[in-house]
């Protein structure tokens, strides 16, 4: 199941690319990406070529924050007509809702999730399987948009809490600091920017009730760019990742996630050929890797990440999986961070 992501996600990897001395064209075409597709912004980009494409720019760059810098020239208006509902929706809360409720029209890949815990939330991202998921390139460039969409509705000045990265910490992460401007993190278990629950319903100034409607019509009336079989089984892998290490990627709970019943969802599950279970164990090996190659995490926790209740049966599934012991593969990759 391929995923894809908007061409306007790449909106300004040019002139960051030719900043940094790189050709923006022959990199875009080493990475299977036409050029032209630039010059499109709803063109649908398979996003493990975006992942490769960032990461080797910023290894041939030799800027870890290459991501970062693309991030910086993020606007409102790369989401196209889904900004006009953005802008202009009450709160940003309402505002995160309706980018999940619309993702179809922005990608099939990425996943934004909401978990609220007293006066503070945690903001979490996460790719659903491929070279995105372990890419640090691709989840810094995932979380700079979504702070820079935090702070066009929230003003220039507003600050996350803190921010947290499950990818290893790069030699220097003071641009990570000055550009989210709080604590970073690196090697935790989530994706996620936390933020205060007061900003999440502090009430929009600009909202216009009449330009949400529009917008509303406008996007109901759009081809679903990225809606198909595979996109659809893309969902139930989304609702698997960010449900795993909560314990909670069983099929009713995943079902109830995306509003539908268990016996509906086995039937479409059904009609794409796959099964509950194979996306289950595909959702555990996009993940696993990157859990092992975390020297945070025992091989204990890195099984209750994955939900497992024993460590035994971890163990049994990743040696079927991958040929040999956990325990044997850090040994040996563990020192591998990408």
């Amino acid at each position: 199941m391929a995923a894809y992501i908007r061409a306007a996600a790449l909106g300004n990897y040019a002139e960051v690319a030719r900043r940094l001395g790189l050709d923006p064209r022959r990199r875009l075409a080493a990475a299977g990406i036409d050029p032209a597709s630039l010059a499109d912004p709803d063109l649908p980009v398979p996003t493990a070529a975006v992942a490769a494409l960032l990461e080797e720019s910023a290894r041939l760059s030799k800027c870890d924050t290459f991501a970062l810098a693309m991030a910086e020239g993020w606007r409102m208006a790369d989401l196209g007509v889904v900004s006009l509902l953005l802008a202009h929706e009450r709160s940003l809360r309402a505002a995160l809702g309706a980018a999940e409720r619309y993702r179809h029209l922005l990608n099939d890949s990425l996943s934004v999730s909401l978990e609220q815990a007293g006066p503070v939330a945690l903001v979490r991202e996460e790719f659903a399987g491929g070279p995105a998921t372990r890419s640090p390139q691709a989840n810094e460039l995932a979380m700079g948009i979504i702070l820079r969409m935090f702070r066009a509705l929230l003003g220039p000045a507003w600050k996350p809490v803190g921010v947290s990265f499950a990818h290893a910490k790069p030699d220097k992460i003071v641009a990570h600091r000055r550009f989210f401007g709080a604590p970073v993190l690196f090697n935790q278990e989530l994706n996620a920017m936390t933020c205060r629950v007061d900003d999440l319903d502090r009430p929009n100034p600009n909202r216009d009730a009449g330009l949400v409607r529009h917008a509303v019509r406008l996007l109901n009336a759009m081809p679903n760019a990225f809606r198909s079989d595979a996109a659809a089984m893309q969902d139930v892998l989304r609702a698997i990742h960010v449900r795993l290490p909560a314990g909670t990627a069983s099929i009713e709970e995943v079902a109830r996630g995306l509003g539908i019943t268990p016996r509906t969802l086995q039937r479409r599950l059904d009609a794409a050929d796959t099964s509950f279970s194979a996306l289950l164990n595909r959702a555990r090996r996009d993940l696993v890797l990157r859990y092992l190659g975390n020297p945070a995490y025992s091989i204990i926790q890195v099984a209750e990440l994955l939900g497992y209740d024993f460590p035994s049966s971890f163990t049994r599934w990743f040696r079927r999986e991958f040929g040999q012991s956990p325990a044997r593969w850090r040994a040996y990759h563990g020192s591998d961070r990408r």
